[in-house]
This record gives structure tokens, sequence and C-alpha cells, in this order.
């Protein structure tokens, strides 16, 4: 990557998901029968525990490095970061009971909104894990687009918003997400914005900008605001009790930035466990 970094999204975004396809293989082959919805928890609690592990390590690197060398200077960058590192060490601790029980995670609220506006709506598949349906408001053809729920998964948006694009042609995009907040915002506060609202490694987002800029496509993103914690663990009543706000918003953004006989997509990103549609 550093000798040659030109095509460097298509490598990662191979390596991301011949990981994940490796991962589901071994969790399958461990059970004899094992759902869907189980398979893709599994998925999420190891990649809690990996994280813990790695966190773990980094310290107890940093920290073995400065008393083998006897110098001490070397862990006050230790010192002065431990108070971040712990803080999502207990958030992806705290956040292992709701992937046990599949129950909705403050990241899904962008599927949570989308999801409410699917029902009653033939579902298709768009790509692997991951559904879209047509619907239509004030004279505006939508094209609704989330991971599939139940289930504990993020889906491919990259990948979908690509070929719907190619498709049906939207005339513009919006994107609704959580997004971390800075201290001092309060959880569950709602922003809107420009570009894709969607975060991750990076790669579904070159997708849907890529896409986006090919075809001339606006991106709009409506976004409710939390932190590290909030994100992974159980939805809060201040989070959940925004959809109906974000829903409406989402309708607005619809309202004034298009026109009738226009295509919109709306896009639900996050993790959609125990969220259906």
């Amino acid at each position: 990557v550093d000798i040659d970094p030109n095509g460097i999204i298509p490598k990662i975004h191979h390596l991301v998901r011949s990981r994940e396809d490796t991962t589901r293989k071994q969790v399958k082959s461990m059970f004899s029968e094992i759902s869907t919805l189980e398979i893709t928890k599994v998925q999420n609690l190891l990649e809690i525990v990996t994280t813990l592990q790695l966190l773990h390590k980094i310290v107890r690197h940093l920290f073995l490095t400065a008393k083998k060398q006897n110098n001490y200077p070397l862990i006050l960058p230790l010192q002065m970061m431990l108070p971040f590192i712990m803080e999502q060490a207990e958030a992806l601790k705290d956040a292992i009971p709701a992937f046990k029980q599949a129950q909705p995670i403050g990241d899904g609220i962008g599927p949570l909104v989308v999801g409410g506006m699917m029902l009653n709506t033939k579902k298709q598949k768009a790509e692997f894990e991951t559904v879209y349906s047509e619907s239509e408001f004030n004279g505006r053809k939508l094209i609704l687009l989330k991971a599939e729920g139940p289930y504990a998964t993020v889906g491919r948006p990259g990948e979908a918003t690509e070929s719907l694009i190619e498709k049906l042609k939207p005339n513009i995009i919006i994107m609704v997400d959580a997004a971390l907040k800075l201290e001092g915002e309060d959880t569950g506060s709602i922003a809107q914005g420009f570009g894709a609202a969607i975060g991750g490694i990076g790669t579904d987002r070159f997708k849907i900008e890529a896409v986006a800029a090919k075809y001339n496509i606006p991106i709009l993103a409506l976004v409710v605001r939390q932190s590290v914690k909030d994100a992974i663990t159980l939805m809060n009543k201040e989070i959940s009790d925004q959809t109906e706000n974000v829903r409406s918003q989402v309708y607005e953004m619809i309202t004034d930035n298009s026109n009738p006989n226009q295509t919109v997509l709306v896009i639900g990103v996050g993790n959609t466990m125990g969220v259906a549609q």
C-alpha cells in the first residue's frame, strides 16, 4: 500500500469482504444448525472480543516496553490515552448483553427510521443482507434501502447503492445514520448536512460518493448524535424518542430538495440488529 496506493479502495474492500466471508463460514462450521440471526450475532461478538484483545495487547506492549527499557517518559503517552482507551473498552464490554440478546442498539437509529418507512411495502433483495422497497410520497418515488433486519448486520450499502443508482437513477440521495457527538452536545440531537453519512472503514462511503459523483446526484445527510457507548449498547430513550422526529425531517428534506415525479433514494445506515422492516 505504501509503495503503490493507487487502487487501494478495491484492495481494502476485497480484504474486508474476504474476512467477513471467512468468519461467517467458520461460525457456520462450528454448529450443525444455526440461524442467520445467530450467525450475525456471533460475528458481532467476535468483533467485540477481538477489539478488546487488541486494546489489551497495545496497552501491555507500551507498558512493558517502557519498563524493559527503564524509560518511564515513554509511559506518558499511554497515561494520556488511557481514559479514551478505557472509555472504548467499557463501551465494548457493555455492548455484549445487547448483542447476545439481539436488541436494538443506538447505531440502529438509521435502519429504525427507514424501516418504519418500509412497512407495508414489498421488500426486495438489493445485496447480501441488504433490502430495499419502493414507496411514494407527495408525488415522489421513494427508494428505501437498509440492512436486512432483524439480523445483526450493517448490510452492504455501498454495493446496494451502486446497483440501485444504475438501475433506478434517483435524483437525490438522503442518508440517515448515527454520528459520534462531541463533549457538550446532547445525546439524540439531530443535525443535517451534506455528503455520505456512513462510518466504517471507508469503502462503502467511497463507493456511494463515487457513483453519486458519476451521475451528479446530490447527497444529503441526517444524523443523530450519540457517544461511542450509546452507539453500540442498547438503544436508550433519548435516541429512540427521536425516531418520529427524524422521520418527519426526512420527509421535509424530500419535499424541500426534490420535485414531483422525481426519485429519491433514502438510505438507513447502521446496524439493524433487532430492527425489522
